[in-house]
């Protein structure tokens, strides 16, 4: 039923800052834009990043606080993740927290009030590889 992850997408009230500050974390310019939109391709599986205008959100949507699910993206190191998002103005949302073997999480809440996760996860380098 699920089949893969297709697009993340992030509310901002000032698009341009967001597509400005995620351009400096990623290291990438969007690889598409329209009005109100901007989307990169990242990670092993090249899966979407978007980022949208706040103005399209849906009615009832969060604002100002942050809510609903934190997505995990895999890194290589959480701390010097966490260290680089903090030092790019996000806040600590969720401390660097062991899991149990293999598996380190932490959060922030970006400049723009979405919630980004981060994990090192022992389980995605084995699918990764090949393995179960």
């Amino acid at each position: 039923m699920l089949r893969g992850l297709t697009t993340v997408s992030f509310w901002a009230d000032d698009l341009t800052a967001a597509k400005a500050w995620y351009t400096e974390l990623l290291g990438l310019e969007p690889y598409f834009e329209r009005p109100g939109y901007a989307e990169f391709r990242i990670g092993d599986y090249r899966h979407e990043l978007g980022l949208i205008d706040r103005a399209y959100a849906p009615d009832g949507s969060a604002t100002g606080e942050p809510g609903g699910a934190i997505v995990y993206w895999h890194v290589d190191d959480v701390r010097a993740t966490l260290d680089r998002l903090l030092s790019l103005g996000a806040k600590e949302y969720e401390p660097l927290t062991p899991r149990g073997p293999g598996f380190v999480t932490a959060s922030v809440t970006d400049p723009f009030g979405n919630v980004l996760g981060v994990m090192q996860n022992q389980h995605y380098v084995d699918v990764l590889r090949g393995g179960r």
